[in-house]
């Protein structure tokens, strides 16, 4: 049944591009500020109905340096899933080796930002963390906050409303390439992207000239077990890192201490009686505690160490007043649980904590309840689950994870390089975005070699931070 609609998407695709005198339609370019243009791709909201109503889907174009001499567009989405073209002009900096070569085209998905973005009526909901994770009580009670956020956006996201799928978004990818009028498609997907290029070469293999991915998001594991448990490994891996390093860096508040005895103590001090915070007034939980560690950052070490050092004597108001992170956008969580339909029932999490525990002890069985602070209790309503890749027809890929990195953990990238023929897998030494945000010399220029060349590294080869 899927091959059936993709043909048809395929051909409606085409049609829709078409004008009625048989030309293709040509891309509008208007300046958007710092060297940076802009233009819309007009797509069907469904692809499934190609020739029913109409959407747009937003692009900002970096151009080579030399526009006589370019290989062409190598087209780009770099995560979220969220908006990044009004924020390309700043960014531009990050991708101007790429211009030696390419227009490096970079595009919102559809129902963000440039993409006809889609604001709901009312934000959506933050879980009490420092009761996080909660009890089946308080679950539930944040599974219908989100639900009634859901319901709420639904007037909002008119047509789009089960429509924000990868399937949907991978269509729109094609779109883009046949609009930049190149038979095959260059594509980097950092992140989120990564889930519209696994998309695409299932769907539009014999497409692709060249893929590179980035910080893989696995949306080939149907089982949420196996996916789930992926990152806390991770996570915990790099308490243990930090714990190396606030033992002996003499910018560590904590240098000469047994770090991990010292994060056992304060956690089991919260756990007996919440932690006084006299500078924010109020005190700090151990769940609290868990939350706000951030170990696979290594710039925010020195100000944890000298936190968890002053919980140690019993003054959590560091921990209590470090400063969150910035939020996803509320339609982040609309789209990414339509690719996404896990089971995160309390029973679920509680079932998969138990299971990170084992493994995790410290700190990484809390990553298992990130899913469903997301997507508990949003509708299961336009979506496309996880499965294995069948790419039979796709050029061979270049893929990367970063070995330091929780939430797009390695094995997320090695799952997925696997299954996409001949595709290499790069191991690199660093956290998330190994190219545009660590900006690893050794991976960039593997990169570089393999979107100019199609030279893929030699099996093995690990980047070194």
């Amino acid at each position: 049944m899927r091959a059936a609609i993709t043909i048809t998407a395929v051909a409606g695709l085409l049609a829709g591009l078409t004008t009625a005198a048989g030309a293709t339609e040509t891309l509008r370019w208007r300046d958007c500020g710092e060297g940076v243009q802009c233009a819309d791709v007009r797509v069907p909201v469904d692809w499934a109905r190609p020739h029913g109503q109409r959407t747009s889907i937003g692009l900002a174009k970096i151009p080579a340096r030399d526009q006589a001499t370019k290989l062409g567009p190598l087209v780009a989405n770099l995560g979220g899933p969220g908006p990044t073209v009004a924020h390309v002009p700043r960014l531009k900096d990050s991708f101007a080796e790429l211009t030696r070569w390419f227009d490096v085209i970079i595009f919102d998905p559809r129902g963000f930002g440039a993409s006809r973005g889609v604001t709901c009526p009312t934000p959506s909901p933050v879980p009490d963390l420092t009761a996080w994770p909660p009890n089946r009580e308080a679950y539930q009670a944040y599974a219908e906050a989100n639900r009634r956020f859901a319901h709420d956006c639904t007037p909002a996201l008119g047509s789009l409303r089960d429509k924000l799928n990868s399937w949907q978004s991978t269509h729109d990818l094609d779109a883009i390439r046949v609009a930049l009028g190149q038979r095959e498609l260059n594509y980097y997907g950092n992140s989120y992207g990564t889930v519209y290029g696994q998309n695409y070469a299932e769907l539009f293999g014999n497409k692709i000239n060249r893929m590179y991915l980035d910080s893989v998001f696995d949306h080939s594991d149907p089982d949420m077990s196996s996916w789930a448990l992926s990152g806390p490994e991770v996570t915990e891996a790099n308490l243990h890192r930090f714990a190396k390093w606030a033992g002996q860096d003499p910018a560590s508040a904590l240098r000469g201490k047994d770090v991990l005895a010292t994060w056992d103590r304060v956690i089991a001090a919260a756990q007996r009686n919440p932690i006084p915070a006299p500078g924010a007034g109020r005190t700090v939980t151990a769940s609290e505690i868990a939350m706000a560690a951030a170990p696979g950052f290594e710039q925010m070490w020195p100000e944890f160490a000298k936190a968890l050092a002053q919980a140690d004597t019993g003054d959590a108001t560091l921990i209590a007043t470090r400063r969150p992170g910035a939020r996803d956008p509320d339609l982040s969580r609309i789209a990414l649980c339509s690719d996404f339909p896990y089971d995160v029932s309390y029973d679920s999490l509680k079932r998969l904590e138990n299971e990170a525990r084992v493994r995790a002890p410290r700190l990484g069985w809390r990553d298992v309840w990130l899913m469903g602070y997301h997507c508990a209790g949003l509708p299961k309503i336009g979506t496309y689950p996880p499965k294995p890749i069948r790419a039979k027809h796709a050029a061979p890929a270049l893929v990367t994870n970063g070995s330091y990195d929780h939430g797009t953990p390695p094995e997320f990238g090695k799952r997925v390089a696997a299954q996409l023929p001949g595709a290499r897998y790069l191991s690199a030494e660093g956290g998330h975005a190994q190219y545009w945000g660590g900006r690893n010399a050794c991976v960039r220029d593997r990169v570089h070699r393999y979107l100019v060349d199609g030279e893929l590294p030699a099996p093995g080869t690990h980047c070194p931070a």
